[in-house]
């Protein structure tokens, strides 16, 4: 373990000694960190690391410090509401709220069938929350539509994996970044993104001098910065980076032959994939020097042992799943997985986005069945004891096809939990004029911006107000105890989904209610039988397990009572055609496969190579739109706001969006620190102040996603495009074309105006006037001269974020 000693980060306001402490773990990353929660007079006062869990070893990231202010924030919602006649929402009544919901569901039931319902829900919830809906949605509803803000985060995570390995779950863990010898950072600004898991990595790094560490990044982020090599790719070109790294390792021999022979299927067709990939073609489409490749391959192919991450930087591209595909193939053509120290690690965004998967509350069915396999139906319908024929089979919908669905009239009724896609979705404001054409139920304990397309809003309770299990990145189970109950009125997912199946009167083969439980701890106990035998096994864990293990990594049953720390250690892959989650997809088209395709391949246990063709951006800078356009996260804040901006702190240190452009880019318009711009795509513009530095490449610009009132405007995903990634169907978040504009008055000098004069009239420095009009000393202004003035300057710097604490 990286970690030598524990430190205990707190973040408590209380008014004398708390009254207890109550075991938890962290809401906000996929890091999983555990924790304790400090409770004083029935409230929730505070946050501290546990000490004792290998995660973290006490450490906490400061939105994992700060996010229990949301908790007691005064504007949290504590009744139902209902959009009425005239256009408002006005408090209701549970009972009138969820009888408007059932009446709706009925409705567009009989009117437009089963997959005229959606449910769309969230990677911050827990594992017994996305199980029930896969049992109401699948079993009772009998819809397909079941997908969660996990497509926008890291879908691409379990189709990569499908593709090569035929089951969800990330190969390697933690752990392994303990030991490996080579870490390659793949569009993963961990520093950022996973503070505690980088400074665990940097603990180690100070201490033993390892791992070599590659980041691949546009940008030149605090991780890249942190790296031994940073390879600044243009945007849109993982894949090409990929070949030519991979086209490299073969060149050299560095390869495990061996274990290609033995354990895979498909490296001819690979290897001819990349045949052309030539350090110089590589180099003129990436724009990364012949030479930084080179030493990439080198080091690469040389390493006893690699991990390698990816998160959105990868998920969120054109070619998202086809980029994480070459990752696995680098890994097997080395041999390098199932080992201490090597493997893929595919990151999850949420705290328990991997949850949803593992339990079926998205494509997939739960304990990673395949939906296209009679005999999974069958098993599924045999443990719900419903009829097979009545459970929906097929490929995944995507919320985006959902959004076409909508648009066609096939989708009449979305319920949303636990998300806020009006600021999240890809190119939203087409996305909120599909939903406001539908009934739209929204579960939130906030009154969001999805609230302008909400016709029924449901309060919900937050962290610490309920119980249950997340499943972080790398597959450890946590368990989360309920330190306090939730405000007066307030009810739990969990609560509202098994009313609501009641309400639904949805019923087994023998008429006894399909949802038997009705507390989070019997519905895990349920869940595990479902789990039993499969890739996800988790029938050795209990709530209590879970808690005096810190957490447990499935599998974890009779052969692995305490949990499994890496993969295929015995090289053997649920590739078979009766196990397999998936039969795989066309690695090009992202066409399903059919079980004949699927067996045709003889993969049997074996991994799958895949062929790995570049296709670049569908949309790229032109002469209208010249410039790149990026989005991403911050370290102060957490999606769209909804629990950071409620941290005093958090929201003081990034209150607004901005651009980070290029210092050359800005030269060139004459653009000053901290002057609003307006940045323009094919469908639509924001406003907001420019960061100027070194951080983007020039031709690029980077606008921060957290951001997205309806009143303001400095939302990313004005701007960003819908186009998906053929085969987990993931928004292009990190590519578009965009243009930079200017926002300028006119002053005309008059007489013996001095700079200092203009300047102070328009609450500018003089240095401030004097770049916008590409002058060189205040002598420089004539009378009757024309200047060029900033509608407005701000000064907006966000404080530098230091991730190793003494």
């Amino acid at each position: 373990m990286s970690w030598q000693k524990e430190r205990i980060d707190m973040n408590i306001y209380s008014q004398g000694e708390v009254d207890k402490w109550v075991y938890s773990t962290c809401n906000i990353c996929s890091i999983g960190c555990g924790c304790h929660i400090a409770v004083k007079d029935d409230k929730i006062v505070g946050i501290k690391g546990n000490g004792q869990h290998p995660i973290n070893r006490g450490r906490l990231g400061p939105k994992g410090e700060n996010q229990w202010y949301a908790n007691n924030s005064s504007d949290r919602l504590l009744t139902p509401l209902i959009r009425r006649d005239n256009g408002q929402l006005e408090p209701a009544s549970w009972e009138e709220a969820m009888e408007l919901i059932v009446s709706k569901a009925r409705e567009s039931l009989e009117r437009q069938g089963s997959n005229s319902i959606a449910i769309y829900s969230t990677g911050q919830g827990y594992l017994e929350d996305y199980y029930t809906i896969a049992k109401i949605g699948r079993a009772g509803l009998h819809t397909h539509l079941l997908d969660a803000n996990t497509r926008l985060c890291t879908a691409t995570t379990e189709f990569c994996l499908l593709q090569s390995f035929g089951a969800d779950g990330t190969p390697a863990s933690f752990d392994d970044v303990d030991v490996t010898d080579t870490l390659m950072l793949f569009g993963h600004n961990v520093a950022e993104t996973g503070t505690v898991l980088h400074e665990r990595i940097m603990q180690r790094k100070q201490r033993e001098g390892k791992p070599y560490i590659i980041a691949v990044d546009p940008r030149h982020t605090l991780t890249a910065r942190h790296a031994d090599l940073h390879l600044q790719l243009i945007p849109g070109t993982n894949v090409a980076l990929l070949n030519g790294l991979v086209h490299l390792m073969i060149k050299n021999g560095n390869i495990d032959r061996q274990f290609v022979e033995q354990y895979t299927i498909g490296f001819d067709e690979m290897q001819q994939s990349v045949a052309d990939w030539t350090p110089e073609k590589t180099s003129k489409i990436t724009g990364i020097p012949v030479e930084q490749l080179h030493e990439a391959a080198r080091v690469l192919g040389e390493t006893p042992s690699m991990v390698t991450t990816t998160l959105q930087g990868t998920f969120q591209s054109a070619d998202a799943t086809t980029a994480c595909v070459a990752i696995n193939n680098m890994h097997l053509i080395r041999g390098q997985i199932g080992k201490p120290g090597c493997g893929p690690l595919h990151m999850a965004g949420q705290p328990s986005s991997s949850a949803n998967r593992t339990a079926g509350g998205v494509g997939t069915y739960p304990a990673q069945r395949n939906p296209m396999n009679p005999q999974h139906l069958q098993e599924m319908a045999d443990l719900w004891n419903v009829d097979e024929a009545t459970l929906p089979a097929g490929p995944e919908k995507g919320i985006e096809e959902q959004l076409d669905m909508i648009e066609q009239g096939k989708v009449t009724f979305f319920w949303n939990i636990g998300t806020n896609p009006m600021v999240s979705l890809p190119n939203r404001r087409r996305a909120r004029k599909a939903l406001e054409s539908i009934f739209v139920v929204v579960q939130d304990p906030f009154l969001t911006e999805t609230a302008k397309v909400a016709d029924v809003i449901l309060p919900v309770a937050l962290w610490g107000e309920k119980e249950g299990t997340m499943e972080n990145a790398d597959r450890t189970i946590n368990v989360l105890r309920k330190a306090v109950e939730a405000p007066q009125g307030v009810k739990s997912d969990l609560q509202i989904l098994i009313d609501f199946a009641r309400r639904m009167d949805l019923k087994d083969k023998d008429g006894q209610p399909l949802i038997g439980y009705s507390t989070p701890e019997e519905c895990f106990e349920e869940w595990k039988t479902v789990s039993r035998g499969r890739p996800c096994d988790m029938t050795g864990m209990t709530y209590d397990k879970l808690e005096q293990h810190n957490g447990m990594r499935w599998p974890a049953n009779e052969q692995h009572p305490t949990g499994t720390p890496r993969l295929y250690s015995d090289y053997k892959f649920p590739t078979d055609a009766d196990y397999s989650q998936s039969y795989t997809k066309d690695q090009f088209s992202g066409r399903a496969l059919s079980r004949d395709e699927f067996v045709s391949k003889q993969a049997n246990g074996k991994a799958i190579l895949h062929a790995t063709r570049y296709l670049p951006p569908t949309e790229q800078p032109n002469e209208e739109y010249p410039t790149w356009l990026t989005t991403g996260r911050l370290v102060w804040h957490w999606h769209t706001r909804t629990k950071t901006a409620r941290s005093p702190y958090l929201q003081m240190a990034a209150p607004n969006a901005y651009v980070e452009i290029h210092e050359e880019d800005a030269a060139a318009l004459s653009i000053v620190q901290g002057e609003v711009v307006r940045i323009s795509s094919p469908r639509g513009w924001i406003e907001v102040p420019a960061r100027i530095g070194t951080a983007v490449q020039k031709g690029l610009v980077f606008v921060p996603f957290h951001y997205g009132s309806w009143e303001g405007h400095e939302s990313a995903n004005d701007l960003t495009a819908d186009f998906t990634d053929p085969l987990s169907k993931q928004p292009t978040f990190k590519q578009a074309a965009c243009r930079i504009d200017k926002l300028r008055k006119q002053h005309i000098v008059v007489g013996e105006e001095s700079a200092d004069y203009i300047a102070e009239q328009y609450q500018l420095t003089v240095e401030h006037l004097l770049q916008a009009n590409r002058l060189v000393t205040p002598y420089d202004i004539q009378s009757g001269q024309t200047l060029e003035v900033p509608i407005s300057v701000v000064n907006a710097p966000i404080p530098p974020y230091i991730p190793q604490r003494g």
